[in-house]
């Protein structure tokens, strides 16, 4: 396993991703997986809602943005999978280079844009799936949509991912699509938080809503946002989504850094907007993410709030061994 994270590490980030997933897709398709990664965990179940987590390890969205892996990702021993960021059209994302490794840091810094094959195409895929475990569907607006289009864009979504979510979340916190974070702030957070009642109610979804927030706002805004997601009766938060702020990043060149952070320098931040949300909103649901990369950072988000954990970065310096390490 080391020499072949060694070699994927050689390739660009999206390639070796790329190549990671689909590798591991096929050896679930050879019904191979359970020979390279034989991890069972009898960790205790978490219930939320009528949903039985197999144990409190997630996925975090942005790893399998289109659904193509959910079968393999869950025969690895994930208590919960997470897919998206979905738009409702396909979009290419951001110019590349995009995705940038701090390997001694386990560090990654993307600017990736949503890219995504599309709301239809993530359906068709989490129609055919066989895994049988939770699967939250994470939505989001295209770039080009602006005001009440953006909007509509989060409905849409909504609406055709609902009969197959067993959760959703709502993501208003990635800075790499233009103007998206500023539905943090009230005016605009109410409008979509009105809709996005509505349409659960019309559709009559009664599994979990989640937001997704950033680590980047001022206490006063996510106390607002926090008080508002209680009030319409919304389920929790996924605290948190990748910061742009990089002062934790030892860089040695003058290239171009912008986007998100995550890995090992985001756990502060991330732990310290999960601490403060569950200490304003004890009764909403946590699920922690931002830094995770073994036992005592994983520990570390329940000591602060979480029911439940992602991880996204150190699976991917790590690989499916890291499952294993935090749920022992």
């Amino acid at each position: 396993m080391k020499v072949l994270l060694a070699t994927l590490r050689m390739l660009s980030p999206e390639t070796a991703h790329s190549i990671a997933l689909n590798s591991l897709k096929l050896l679930h398709k050879l019904k191979l997986i359970n020979l390279f990664f034989p991890y069972k965990f009898s960790n205790s179940p978490f219930y939320f809602k009528g949903l039985e987590f197999k144990n409190r390890l997630g996925i975090a969205a942005g790893l399998d943005k289109n659904g193509d892996f959910i079968d393999s990702l869950g025969a690895l021993g994930f208590g919960f999978i997470e897919v998206g960021t979905i738009t409702p059209k396909p979009q290419s994302g951001n110019s590349k280079p995009r995705v940038f490794r701090f390997t001694d840091q386990e560090a990654i810094v993307n600017r990736l844009g949503f890219n995504n094959k599309g709301v239809d195409y993530l359906v068709e895929r989490v129609k055919k799936r066989k895994y049988s475990g939770v699967l939250g569907i994470n939505i989001g607006a295209n770039k080009d949509s602006k005001g009440q289009k953006r909007i509509d864009d989060y409905i849409e979504c909504f609406q055709k991912v609902s009969p197959f979510a067993d959760y959703i979340s709502v993501n208003i916190s990635s800075p790499n699509t233009p103007g998206l974070r500023s539905f943090h702030s009230k005016e605009n957070f109410l409008p979509l938080f009105e809709a996005i009642k509505n349409t659960r109610e019309s559709e009559r979804f009664y599994n979990p809503i989640f937001i997704k927030l950033s680590p980047d706002e001022e206490q006063d805004t996510i106390i607002e946002i926090t008080e508002a997601i209680k009030n319409f009766n919304f389920d929790g938060v996924i605290a948190s989504n990748t910061t742009v702020e990089k002062s934790n990043l030892i860089v040695s060149t003058t290239a171009n850094y912008s986007g998100g952070l995550s890995g090992k320098p985001l756990l502060k931040k991330s732990n310290a907007l999960l601490n403060l949300v569950h200490l304003n909103e004890p009764e909403l649901l946590k699920i922690g993410v931002g830094g995770v990369h073994n036992k005592e950072s994983f520990d570390m988000k329940f000591e602060k709030g979480a029911s439940l954990v992602q991880i996204y970065t150190s699976f991917i310096y790590h690989g499916p061994k890291i499952i294993k390490k935090l749920l022992k």
